[in-house]
């Protein structure tokens, strides 16, 4: 099966032609020009056909000539739209072409036609019918959207191979039992902007839940693409897109891409040491969380408790659990050296907040402040040195994905006191020397993340 994309772009496109924003300028200036989405199956078999696709075909040189079956998920203009059957007609072409999806889409294309519609047969597909076309079972699923039977296809082709083209849906949508997919085609149309009308449409808080969720049932693995579709300028800068979902294991394709079903997916191996570096409230908890949003299950290890002494910060430890989700399971300690060693590359991902909060507890451990004499003090410093020693160690040779958060401390003015001076040059030679046996390193400012092995992971 053999998967042309002839459009990755949402109802208007990206970038927007009447928007100037910074994520619309930015995909203009990358050169990432995105019309309406569709994909073309192995030449025959067209996915939605927006007002943007006939154009799109003729633009990556894309003959639309063999199409004999047309799926279309619903009635919005940017998937069905009937200039392409009234042009087909003007091209003189009579082959049989049959157009199927929900009564409300296949009515709004009719109309593009004489009454005798030569040549083209409408056939209304209602969600949990299957059909065979060709040698393709296609099954329709239902979509939660706004349109009167809005559907997502999953179509498996005569070999075997089986795509999940889900575009213009919320995440609310179900997919059959059993079903394992060589390629799933996932709408996510609104990027950061989660104020869009729920239960429609796909962001990028949304997107990640919905990869777990199919993860979880055995619908994705290892193996399987996954490709993001239907994106518009709520999303941030393709070349930053693209590496945030590089960490869920997805793909950014780009419009008149090929994808040859069955094919190892292209995103990287996702990194197995991740450290996320920030000054405070910088953002770097969440995102490390959006790291492993969507992984079907996480171990997050907190390395502080509640302090009935402090509200204020019992207040903050209660938002952090309140945000985790269910699925993740949650362990309290500072034991991290023997947790990195007893995981290994099948359990669930590790993910540590925060190594300043182990730290501070570990000198207080040792007894670094209330050593009082040259002895007692020399005792706590070599104690303290073995357990840094020792999580480096563990670091460096643990079989798990783990991701730990820190804070950046070295930009701040110097500490008025010598213990404060202690503190911030024990956690920046830590921070130091966990980062130079890191597969990855991000560092957060303002919100935004990003790597310092180079912008491409």
């Amino acid at each position: 099966m053999e998967v042309t994309l002839l459009g990755t772009g949402g109802g208007s496109g990206w970038p927007h032609p009447f928007c100037t924003c910074a994520s619309c300028n930015a995909a203009a200036a990358e050169g990432e020009i995105r019309a309406h989405t569709s994909a073309l199956i192995d030449g025959v078999l067209l996915l939605d056909c927006g007002q943007d696709v006939p154009r799109s075909a003729v633009r990556f040189g894309v003959g639309l000539e063999r199409v004999r079956h047309v799926l279309v998920t619903h009635d919005h203009h940017d998937h069905a739209n009937g200039a392409a059957l009234l042009w087909r007609r003007w091209a003189g072409r009579t082959e049989p072409l049959d157009v199927h999806g929900p009564r409300s889409a296949l009515d709004s294309l009719a109309m593009w036609l004489p009454p005798d519609k030569p040549g083209v047969a409408f056939r209304p597909l209602l969600a949990g019918e299957t059909v065979t076309l060709d040698g393709y079972t296609v099954r329709a699923l239902a979509a939660e959207h706004d349109s009167d039977g809005a559907l997502v296809f999953d179509i498996t082709s005569a070999d075997g191979r089986r795509l999940l083209y889900a575009t213009d849906t919320g995440p609310g949508f179900q997919t059959p039992d059993g079903a394992r997919y060589d390629l799933v085609l996932l709408e996510e149309s609104w990027g950061d902007n989660t104020t869009h009308a729920s239960g429609r449409h796909h962001d990028l808080t949304t997107f990640p839940l919905t990869l777990r969720r199919l993860r979880a049932s055995g619908a994705v693995d290892a193996a399987t693409r996954i490709a993001a579709i239907h994106l518009g300028h709520g999303n941030p800068r393709p070349s930053v897109l693209r590496a945030r979902l590089a960490a869920w294991g997805a793909e950014l394709p780009v419009d008149g891409e090929t994808i040859e079903v069955g094919t190892p997916p292209r995103v990287r191996e996702r990194p197995r040491r991740v450290l996320v570096l920030g000054g405070a409230r910088s953002g770097k908890s969440a995102a490390a969380e959006r790291l492993l949003a969507a992984e079907p299950a996480v171990c997050y290890v907190a390395t502080s408790s509640e302090n009935d002494d402090d509200p204020e910060w019992t207040t903050r430890v209660a938002a952090h659990r309140a945000r985790r989700p269910a699925s993740w399971s949650t362990v309290e300690t500072t034991s991290l050296a023997d947790l990195l060693r007893s995981r290994t590359a099948d359990d669930a991902p590790l993910l540590i907040d925060c190594l300043t909060l182990w730290l501070s507890r570990v000198i207080d451990d040792v007894g670094v402040w209330s050593a009082t004499d040259e002895v007692t003090v020399k005792a706590a410093d070599v104690a303290l040195a073995a357990v840094v020693d020792d999580l480096v160690e563990a670091w460096r040779t643990t079989r798990a994905r783990v991701v730990a958060v820190s804070n950046e401390v070295g930009g701040g003015v110097v500490p008025e006191h010598r213990s404060g001076r202690r503190f911030r040059d024990e956690l920046g030679a830590l921070n130091a020397r966990l980062a130079a046996m890191s597969d990855d390193i991000l560092l957060v400012t303002a919100g935004i993340s990003r790597s310092l092995h180079g912008s491409d992971r």
